[in-house]
Formats: structure tokens, C-alpha cells, sequence
């Protein structure tokens, strides 16, 4: 766990599953996309919990007074590039109102460290080429862009 005075970052408990379903629908909404579908918490709770190797990992940003105010969450993946394991961060959001806080590269210290923890010697994560302010935070922590454009196809 780490932190600042205002905040504090850790592993999401069960029992966070609501509030991170909550920012996960603004997170959606913030990023101009279709909400997630209804029973997002319990399908969340299946993936980081119902095993003791988790699909997807979960961190929480949480203020002094228990409000949890933002989230991340990544999932190990494979590079065929470049023959490696490398860490996904899928997800990256804080509430509108503290962002600039340093709160942001808190987040992403733990998924850092969690990229270490599993021996992975990378971190990869995209952002909506019009989120500017993303771009600006994630250059100031020095990471290097790679264009693409990501598809998705609907299966069923």
C-alpha cells in the first residue's frame, strides 16, 4: 500500500466492488463510451476473486476518510512480438475533482509494482487519443506511445 496525505492506494476487497462499479460507469461516461452491462460488480468479483491466481488485479485510490475516488486495473497478457509476458493496465480513472492530486502516479505505482511482483518487465496501456490531459500525465511519467488503432469484434 502506498500513499500521500490525502490518499492512500491498495489491492480492491470484495466488499469495494460497488464503488469500483460506480467509477467503472463514470469512467465510461468520461470517456464518451456505452456504459458497462447491469451485474458489473458480480462479474468483477468472479475475475479478481474467484481464484488464487486472479485474472485481472484491482487497485483502489482512497482518501483518509474511506471514500474511494478512483481505480486501476490490469491483467498479465503476452506479446508475440516480442516473445514476453508483459502487464496490461486496462484501466486507469479518478474522479472528476482529484485529478492533479498525485494521486494518478500512485495508481500506477502499484500496478508497476505489481508488473514487478509477477516478473514482468513491462507495462502497456492505451487512452482515447482526445484525452489530452491523460497524454500530458502519462508523458510526464515518461512512458512512450505506440499508435494503433484497437478494434473489437462482437461474438454472439
Amino acid at each position: 500500500m502506498t500513499g500521500t496525505g490525502l490518499a492512500r492506494v491498495r489491492r480492491a476487497r470484495v466488499a469495494d466492488l460497488p464503488h469500483v462499479a460506480q467509477l467503472v460507469f463514470e469512467h465510461a461516461a468520461y470517456e464518451r463510451a456505452a456504459p458497462p452491462p447491469t451485474g458489473l460488480a458480480r462479474r468483477l468479483e468472479a475475475l479478481l476473486f474467484a481464484s488464487e491466481t486472479p485474472r485481472l488485479r484491482c487497485f483502489v485510490a482512497e482518501l483518509n476518510d474511506g471514500e474511494i475516488i478512483g481505480y486501476a486495473t490490469c491483467t498479465p497478457e503476452v506479446s508475440t512480438w516480442d516473445g514476453a509476458e508483459y502487464l496490461h493496465m486496462d484501466c486507469l480513472f479518478l474522479r472528476d475533482g482529484h485529478r492533479g492530486l498525485k494521486v494518478g502516479p500512485l495508481l500506477v505505482e502499484a500496478v508497476v509494482a505489481e508488473a514487478l511482483e509477477l516478473g514482468l518487465g513491462q507495462v502497456q496501456w492505451q487512452t482515447t487519443p482526445w484525452n489530452t490531459d491523460a497524454i500530458r500525465f502519462y508523458d510526464r511519467l515518461g512512458a512512450q506511445a505506440k499508435e494503433k488503432l484497437r478494434y473489437h469484434l462482437s461474438i454472439g
